[in-house]
C-alpha cells in the first residue's frame, strides 16, 4: 500500500508526507510562483503542488444565475472570472517545473480535465492530486489512473458511497498507489468541524493509507490528523495572506509551514511502537526505581524481621514484591548496613 513519489515513501508508517498547495497564490505572477516554491523548500515541505487548468476548461463563460457565486470567499464572482483570475496558465508550466527540480524540490498538480492530464504526463508529474470537486468524475480519475502514476485523492463532501466508487475506479484501473485525504471542502474550514475522525474510518472502511487536505486555520488540525494516522498533509500555501490573492484568506506563511513541518514529524515521531518495550531514554533511570535494602546490620544465621529492611531507592534490591516473602529467612553473610537485599545472601531452604 505504501509507495514513492521521487525519493520520499508514502504511506502507513512512513513519516507524514507534507504538500505546499501553491494554487492561486501565485496571483497571476510566474515570478511569484517560482518565490512561493523557494519558501516551501526552504521551510521543509516535501513537494510542492500546482493545479492544472484553465477557466474554459473549468466551466462556460455564461451569465446565467447558477454560474454565479454566492456567499463566501469568492461572493459575487461569476465562475468563469474566479477560474480566471486563478489559473495557473499551461505555458507556465514548463519553467515552473523546471524551476522546482532545479532548487530540489518535488512538484506535481491536480488536472481538471483530460487535457491538463496530457500535459502533466509531457513532463513526466511523479504523482497526481485528485481535487475533492472531481472526486465523483470518474472518468477523469480513470483516465488519471491509468497513468500508473500514484495519487492523492481529497473526499471534501463525499458520501461513503462516493469515496467507494472513487477508489473501486483508481483499483480497476489497475493502480493501487493511493493515498486519500479527508477534507472539509470549506474555505477557510471551521476547526470545529474538521471532524478528523471520518479520516480514521476511511483507513478502516476502505483500508487505504489516509491523510488530511487540511482548511482550517492554524496547524492544530493537522498535528492531531498525524497522532490519528495521516500519512499526507496538504496546506494551501502563500508569501503573505495580505496580498489578498484567491486563496490568500485561508493559506499558511512561510514561518507557520516551518512549524507545520516540525510539528507534524515531531508528532509521528512521538507515536513510536505498539507493546512494551522500555525505550532507550529510560534505561538509566530504572535504578531509581525503589527496591528492597537493609537498614540494620545482621550477622550470618540471624533472621530478618521486618525492622531490618525497607523498600527504598535506588533499586538495585529485589523488587519490592518479594518483601513479605523475605521476612523470616535468614542470612547466609553477615550483612552491612545499607546492602541491597539478594536472594544470594538469603537462605534457600
Amino acid at each position: 500500500m505504501n509507495f514513492t513519489i521521487e525519493s520520499n515513501c508514502v504511506g502507513i508508517n512512513e513519516k507524514p508526507y507534507i504538500i505546499a498547495e501553491l494554487s492561486a497564490n501565485h496571483n497571476g505572477s510566474i515570478e511569484r510562483a517560482f518565490e512561493t516554491i523557494k519558501a516551501a523548500y526552504e521551510s521543509g515541505a516535501d513537494a510542492v503542488k500546482i493545479q492544472t487548468y484553465t477557466a474554459d476548461t473549468m466551466t462556460i463563460d455564461c451569465n446565467r444565475e447558477e454560474f454565479l457565486i454566492k456567499g463566501g470567499l469568492w461572493d459575487g464572482y461569476k465562475l468563469y472570472d474566479l477560474y480566471k483570475w486563478a489559473e495557473t496558465p499551461y505555458e507556465w508550466h514548463q519553467a515552473i517545473f523546471d524551476y522546482a527540480k532545479k532548487i530540489g524540490i518535488t512538484i506535481f498538480s491536480t488536472p481538471f480535465d483530460e487535457t491538463a492530464v496530457d500535459l502533466l504526463e509531457s513532463l513526466d508529474v511523479p504523482a497526481y492530486k485528485v481535487a475533492s470537486f472531481e472526486m465523483t468524475d470518474l472518468p477523469l480519475i480513470k483516465y488519471i489512473a491509468r497513468t500508473g502514476k500514484p495519487i492523492i485523492m481529497s473526499t471534501g463532501m463525499a458520501s461513503e458511497e462516493e469515496i467507494a466508487e472513487a477508489i473501486k475506479t483508481v483499483h480497476d484501473a489497475g493502480n493501487h498507489q493511493l493515498v486519500v485525504l479527508h477534507c472539509i471542502s470549506s474555505y477557510p474550514a471551521p476547526i470545529e468541524q474538521a471532524n478528523l475522525r471520518q479520516m480514521t474510518t476511511i483507513a478502516e472502511r476502505f483500508n487505504v493509507p489516509v491523510g488530511l487536505s487540511d482548511h482550517t486555520l492554524g496547524t492544530t488540525a493537522s498535528i492531531t490528523a498525524v497522532a490519528l494516522g495521516a500519512c499526507v498533509i496538504e496546506k494551501h500555501f502563500t508569501l503573505s495572506r495580505q496580498d489578498k490573492g484567491p486563496d490568500s484568506d485561508f493559506s499558511i506563511e512561510p514561518d507557520e509551514l516551518k512549524i507545520l513541518c516540525q510539528q507534524t514529524r515531531d508528532a509521528w515521531l512521538s507515536l513510536g511502537t505498539t507493546g512494551f518495550k522500555r525505550q532507550q531514554a529510560e534505561a538509566q533511570n530504572k535504578i531509581f526505581r525503589r527496591s528492597i535494602y537493609f537498614v540494620k546490620p545482621l550477622k550470618v544465621g540471624e533472621t530478618i524481621n521486618q525492622t531490618h529492611i525497607r523498600r527504598i531507592r535506588p533499586g538495585l534490591g529485589l523488587e519490592p514484591k518479594y518483601f513479605d516473602a523475605i521476612i523470616g529467612k535468614k542470612v547466609v553473610t553477615d550483612i552491612e548496613y545499607g546492602m541491597p537485599v539478594t536472594w544470594d545472601v538469603l537462605d534457600k531452604e
